[in-house]
């Protein structure tokens, strides 16, 4: 973990144009959760389809909170991309 990554236990704060905290921030945060800690306990390379079916969340959320994960007010994890079998298909891997 770097020094400027947070603690597991780290609240995101999230912001944007129709954010609207006492309707999204819960909604968010739990996504924000589970997507990270199911990314670093499972490890390896996924599509968004895998991280969707088993996280239940869209993969719309999935990748807002894989692009958040690389912020440093989200962690500043190391996210990497690349594509799947020379596909259009793009995997993703979180580390710390």
């Amino acid at each position: 973990m770097t020094d400027e990554q947070a603690p597991l236990d780290f609240h995101p704060h999230f912001n944007g144009p129709v954010y609207q905290p006492e309707k999204d921030h819960s909604r968010l945060s739990k996504q924000h959760e589970v997507i990270r800690d199911w990314m670093l306990g499972h490890g390896g390379w996924r599509t968004p389809a895998e991280i969707e079916r088993a996280t239940g969340f869209p993969q719309a959320s999935i990748s807002a909170q894989l692009r958040h994960l690389r912020k440093p007010r989200f962690g500043s994890y190391v996210v990497d991309k690349r594509r799947r079998h020379d596909a259009g298909l793009w995997e993703y891997r979180v580390t710390t």
